[in-house]
């Protein structure tokens, strides 16, 4: 029997992330009064386990007071042995109200107040549930396809997951640093293909482009420490509880030398099933 509450910010795909887990074989339950979870587990679990092995359940905001409840009925439930799992769905402030901006929808909190009030309110009640997670997943930087990977993994293949997700990105000075990035490397220092008429055209996922940006032992170097220092910070940040990491690469028109990399540092780190990638190239279709 597996059973997961999923929970989170609104805004921050719970709904979608039901959807999802229901299409993937669970039973799933939305916005299930608070005082009816114990009636519930104690019903799934003792029905035949082939009838029903998977089940989650739906607690957000509008469980209104009885919410702070589930502290002790997850401590209760758990405690009895059951296999009780907690997913907490995660955004930033700015993403959840450009979400809310964008479906006009007015925050559970403050139906007739400014949303960023609502969001801070609704982090400041959750908090608890966030603590007791043992999923976290922040979807500031997921498409629904990249959310059903990472539920799939955690839910369906089993893999381990340490609530992070990483953003390897390409980009070029000339169009500005990336606002979210929280670590920037500069690769401009690198043999660069735009001063050879027929790379010029190329882009970093090419092979002739690759070759002639790593043609370089510095080049060689710098990646081979580059790769040192994040894996080494990954784990760190996790143990500080970040979840979202965007590393950004740059080189002038974010088209050649940063995507060499950026695709190097990818694929390396993507060997991993600990946690969520993604590769984006934001500059490489520019002229």
């Amino acid at each position: 029997m597996r059973f997961v509450i999923v929970t989170g910010m609104s805004g921050a795909g719970k709904s979608t992330t039901m959807k999802i887990l229901e299409d993937l074989g669970y039973f799933c339950v939305d916005n299930l009064p608070v005082m009816l979870i114990n009636k519930f587990v104690d019903l799934a679990f003792g029905t035949d386990e082939n009838e029903i092995s998977q089940i989650a359940i739906g607690i957000d905001i509008r469980s209104g007071h009885s919410l702070m409840q589930l502290d002790h009925i997850i401590d209760g439930i758990k405690a009895s042995g059951k296999p009780l799992e907690v997913l907490f769905l995660d955004a930033s402030d700015e993403m959840l109200i450009k979400r809310f901006k964008e479906t006009r929808r007015s925050h559970p909190l403050t139906t007739m107040g400014r949303v960023d009030e609502g969001i801070a309110k609704e982090r400041e009640t959750l908090a608890f549930l966030k603590v007791k997670a043992d999923y976290i997943i922040d979807t500031d930087l997921l498409l629904v396809k990249e959310l059903r990977g990472e539920l799939e993994k955690i839910f369906i293949n089993n893999k381990e997951y340490k609530n992070i997700f990483i953003n390897v990105l390409s980009f070029g000075f000339k169009y500005g640093i990336p606002t979210d990035s929280d670590l920037v490397f500069d690769v401009r220092f690198m043999p660069n293909p735009y001063y050879v008429e027929d790379l010029r055209p190329k882009t970093g996922n090419n092979k002739e482009v690759q070759e002639y940006v790593m043609n370089s032992e510095i080049s060689g170097e710098f990646v081979e420490k580059l790769l040192d220092m994040i894996k080494f910070l990954i784990p760190n940040y996790v143990a500080e509880g970040k979840n979202q990491l965007v590393i950004s690469i740059g080189c002038t028109g974010g088209k050649h030398r940063s995507v060499t990399v950026a695709n190097m540092l990818y694929n390396e780190l993507n060997k991993s099933d600990a946690y969520g990638i993604k590769l984006t190239h934001r500059d490489i279709e520019r002229r």
